[in-house]
């Protein structure tokens, strides 16, 4: 089965690592056929295993590899689909749209949060088959009440986020 492991936290506030690296260790954990997709940790690979038994062994390959508590998200190419296709948000050249990908029931904390959170102007969430999409202005990002929400510590193990266009090459490379 073709699964897409989107790694929390890589190249971002000093976890750095190259790629290939990364295609290394999954490699060498057992993985079959894998490629990354840009370098925000986006792996595309092949495995029998189940998306939970593959969280396990890959979050402790990468973790005693790079020497950093690796959070990673499994899903199925039908999975990894479905945040594409469930984008409830139209593209907009002055918007970023992020679908955030993580344990069950997060999208409702995120909701929680958002809803609690001062917006700008054309700020908006939305939760669609179980994913929590945001949609902010560009620049607006990192400024953001919710984007500083989502740095939180006691978040970090719970998601990780991909701007819309990220899951459209990830579907590309699954083929």
């Amino acid at each position: 089965m073709k699964y897409c492991a989107f790694l929390r936290g890589v190249n971002v506030k000093g976890t750095n690592m190259k790629m290939a690296d990364v295609c290394q260790v999954f490699k060498e954990a057992g993985m079959k056929d894998v490629v990354s997709i840009l370098a925000s940790g986006n792996m595309v690979f092949s495995s029998d295993k189940k998306a939970d038994e593959l969280k396990k062994i890959l979050e402790k390959a990468m973790s005693d590899h790079f020497s950093y508590e690796a959070f990673l998200f499994i899903k199925s190419q039908g999975e990894t689909e479905a945040f594409w296709n469930s984008n409830p948000f139209t593209k907009n050249e002055d918007l970023h749209i992020y679908a955030f990908v993580g344990n069950p029931g997060v999208e409702n904390t995120l909701m929680q949060e958002f809803d609690n959170a001062a917006k700008t102007e054309n700020e908006k969430a939305q939760i669609v088959n179980g994913i929590f999409y945001w949609q902010v202005p560009k620049g607006n990002t990192l400024d953001s009440t919710f984007g500083k929400i989502l740095g939180k510590k006691s978040l970090k193990d719970q998601f990780t986020s991909r701007n819309i266009n990220t899951f459209e090459k990830v579907i590309k490379k699954m083929g």
